[in-house]
């Protein structure tokens, strides 16, 4: 069962896997072995040799298109920086269609607990790019756990002395739901961030 063992923890590694799925999954792709296994493995080296992170903005892109078609858009506003925690932080604020500028993906945040520190994150190549392309807001698009707000408050104290404007994603109610169903944090945020209507 060592080979099922292993499956299983490599499984629970990606995001979102807890241990239960994890071996879910691997009885069934054990259970299903002729086409499943066979496309997953096919899919995981066609990846492994044909995806990357983007060497300017982390998003994913094909090997072949580095930097990607997002930094190489010319109609995209080059005042503005986004910075996000994860590629697929990028992907979610696309598929919005509501911002337009550049991005720039830390690959994490700053976490004492999983020993993620200043040395695993893209700050310095956000800090080279901020110097180098000369926008005029950093967008901190980040979670708003103890962990993503502590990584903001470091971005923004790097730039104070920098002639850039720092803003943060607004917090409060989520679209659809309602003030009894929020928990008193975003609660206090949504009052601290009101708007004139």
């Amino acid at each position: 069962m060592d080979v099922l063992d292993r499956l299983v923890r490599c499984l629970g590694r990606l995001p979102g896997i807890g241990q239960r799925s994890a071996e879910r999954m691997a009885v069934r792709l054990v259970r299903d072995s002729g086409t499943l296994m066979s496309d997953l493995i096919g899919a995981l080296q066609d990846a492994a040799e044909q995806v990357r992170c983007c060497s300017l903005c982390g998003s994913v892109t094909r090997s072949d298109r580095d930097p990607c078609r997002l930094c190489v858009d010319a109609s995209r506003d080059e005042s503005v920086i986004c910075v996000v925690e994860d590629p697929a932080d990028i992907e979610s604020i696309e598929r919005s269609g509501g911002y337009h500028g550049r991005y720039h993906a830390l690959m994490g945040k700053l976490s004492p607990a999983r020993n993620r520190g200043l040395e695993d994150l893209r700050i310095g190549e956000l800090l080279d790019r901020i110097d180098k392309e000369k926008f005029r807001e950093v967008v901190l698009a980040l979670s708003t756990d103890v962990e993503g707000d502590s990584t903001c408050s470091f971005i923004a104290d790097q730039l104070k002395d920098r002639d850039v404007t720092v803003t943060r994603l607004a917090l409060g109610l989520p679209a659809g739901s309602g003030v009894a169903y929020s928990d008193p944090v975003t609660l206090v945020r949504a009052m601290k961030g009101r708007v004139t209507v």
